[in-house]
């Protein structure tokens, strides 16, 4: 991990966080076992307050990972809710379903296998939060093609805004601040998709620094 956030700032957001649950707390130790690059409780009750203020029915995620977020997402979620987990491990997806049944989440999930960017194209919104979560590069793809899924007062969610193990912040940080930069192909995409959503005006978007930084998108129009 590279979180943003001193361990101390981190520990003291988690402290007055909402408590985990005994899942969580598994797939929390999973993931330091592992060395599973997860967003992290202080992201993961962030994204279920998201949920909670959008009064959000759908959440769609380009990326699920064992699960993580998903589960977090869905304890927001009401009883004929829906969230679509996309993996392209097969293990990793099959872990998700474990620990969403376990929640008692496994009625409104939805596990798909395979390329999300293929997938959204077999699902039709609205959605009310997307999480953009999988390979840095694809991140402005991933919003033009949920972009018109997501109604006014919906939001898209993306990670590593701000650092990841390959995600240069130094050069983040010179191209907000208006310098030309060569970079690797995972900076880049975070600046593509920056320059994307910040052009579009139907968006308003914001960086929360916790986690690995963290980008809301908010749809005004």
């Amino acid at each position: 991990m590279t979180d943003v956030l001193s361990d101390e700032i981190a520990r003291f957001v988690r402290a007055v966080g909402p408590d985990p649950d005994e899942t969580l707390l598994e797939m929390d130790e999973y993931a330091d076992a592992e060395g599973f690059p997860h967003v992290g409780p202080e992201v993961g009750a962030f994204l279920r307050l998201l949920a909670r203020l959008t009064d959000a029915e759908r959440v769609f995620e380009f990326g699920s990972g064992y699960g993580y977020s998903a589960y977090w997402f869905a304890a927001a979620l009401p009883a004929d809710g829906e969230i679509v987990l996309t993996e392209v491990d097969e293990a990793e997806l099959d872990l998700a379903r474990e620990y969403m049944a376990a929640g008692g989440y496994d009625g409104i999930a939805t596990y798909e296998l395979g390329d999300a960017m293929e997938t959204i194209d077999r699902y039709d919104g609205p959605f009310d939060v997307v999480l953009i979560d999988h390979q840095k590069e694809r991140y402005a793809d991933a919003f033009a093609a949920v972009r018109d899924e997501i109604p006014v007062g919906g939001v898209i969610v993306a990670d590593n805004a701000i650092t990841a193990s390959v995600v240069d912040f130094d050069d983040l940080l010179a191209w907000a601040e208006g310098d030309a930069v060569e970079t690797n192909d995972h900076t880049r995409g975070i600046i593509d998709f920056l320059e994307t959503v910040r052009a579009d005006p139907a968006f308003e978007t914001v960086v929360v620094p916790l986690g690995e930084g963290i980008t809301v998108s908010y749809r005004v129009e």
